[in-house]
């Protein structure tokens, strides 16, 4: 059984967030939650937010099926590009220079299975 959490429009970079989530892809939740955690990168409180939300929502979709979560892997993680935000700041010689604020969408999907 398997369950998805999508968090969108987040403030960063996907290539920036791209890069914690090769860490914890295919990591237990519970291993990967703790790096996670502690770890110093901006992407990573999003991404523990959304693992964490992942979980949730297997738990609330199991029914009677028992689950036990420290058997739960993270199956799938991937950052997708979400709009820019267009942005105009003052430059030399009274022209404008254009500023691309990039956001992101990240997908985690949890499983219980082995693989």
């Amino acid at each position: 059984m398997e369950a998805k959490a999508i968090t969108r429009h987040i403030r960063q970079s996907p290539r920036k967030i791209r890069v914690v989530l090769d860490e914890v892809r295919g990591c237990e939740v519970e291993e990967a939650l703790n790096f996670l955690h502690f770890s110093k990168a901006k992407a990573a409180a999003q991404i523990e937010k959304t693992v964490r939300s992942a979980v949730a929502n297997l738990m609330n979709n199991a029914g009677e099926v028992d689950i036990k979560p420290e058997e739960l892997r993270i199956k799938k993680c991937y950052a997708d590009g979400g709009p820019h935000m267009k942005r105009f700041r003052a430059a030399s010689m009274g022209r404008i220079s254009r500023l691309n604020k990039p956001t992101a969408h990240l997908t985690v999907v949890v499983s219980d299975e082995k693989n």
